[in-house]
């Protein structure tokens, strides 16, 4: 999984009462655009650190096309 800052990182829910969560990377922490990535999370403005497990993909700026899942 490789992204670029400005990219969206969206993580799918396991639980049905739980909906998908979306966040702008804002920083990395690898030139290459590997994991792990700084994340402003869209529900809440809070921003963590995102190791993306297998429930997430990013979405690319600019081009929409989807990566990882």
């Amino acid at each position: 999984m490789q992204a670029q800052i400005g990219d969206q990182v969206l993580v799918e829910s396991e639980r049905a009462d739980r909906h998908r969560r979306s966040g702008k990377i804002v920083a990395l922490h690898h030139p290459d655009g590997t994991p792990p990535y700084d994340v402003r999370w869209d529900d809440d403005g809070h921003v963590s650190v995102v190791f993306p497990g297998p429930d997430a993909h990013i979405r690319h700026v600019g081009t929409g096309a989807d990566s990882g899942m």
